[in-house]
């Protein structure tokens, strides 16, 4: 009797949608490099939504000293102030917000439920629903408010990753020391990775 060998099906990996918001706060090379390496990730990725606050488009200019953030077609920029924007409603399904980096102000209103822009209310929408959010914040030291609010926003369901780069891989660049902390947030946010691995 002749044997039939079957290919195994492939598993259908789920596509993430994912929703960048880049705040005001010092550290726009952090940003930089977590869009040059979602942009790599298309395979993975269904669609990546972004926000960006006037402050952020300052910041990028002052600390990089260039416009960059216009370069990334592949990705869907929204106004700060859209509210019809997919991801204002629960019901579109995206899974996953980093706010990178994360102001001390957006994160005291997405811990106080104030939802006043497009960032905020994407958070407020993720945390109601129960799904990934992802805060890379960069302000030192902190006060007692900050503290707070990470505990509030924590309790909520939300992940606090400050920007604290590691130094074990042996990062030779800016863009390789801020990857070390956009690695780590990657693989908060399920994404496959290539990325240092201790003792691996």
């Amino acid at each position: 009797m002749d044997i039939v060998l079957i290919p195994k099906k492939r598993k259908l990996t789920k596509k993430h949608k994912i929703i960048v918001s880049i705040t005001g706060a010092s550290g726009s090379i952090y940003a930089k490099v977590l869009l040059d390496k979602l942009s790599k990730l298309s395979e993975q990725i269904e669609h990546v939504g972004i926000v960006m606050s006037d402050n952020a488009k300052d910041v990028w200019k002052t600390e990089l000293g260039n416009e960059d953030y216009k370069n990334y077609p592949q990705f869907t920029f929204y106004d700060k102030n859209n509210f019809y924007a997919p991801f204002a409603s629960g019901s579109a399904k995206y899974e996953t917000m980093i706010i990178c980096p994360c102001s001390m102000g957006t994160m005291a209103r997405i811990a106080t439920g104030i939802s006043n822009d497009l960032t905020t209310r994407a958070a407020d929408v993720i945390l109601k629903e129960r799904r990934k959010l992802i805060l890379m914040i960069r302000d030192t030291p902190y006060s007692l408010i900050h503290i707070n609010n990470m505990q509030t926003v924590t309790q909520a369901g939300g992940i606090i990753c400050p920007a604290s780069p590691s130094f074990y891989s042996n990062p030779k660049t800016f863009d390789d020391l801020a990857a070390t902390v956009v690695d780590r947030v990657l693989d908060l946010a399920g994404l496959d990775i290539k990325s240092y691995r201790w003792a691996e």
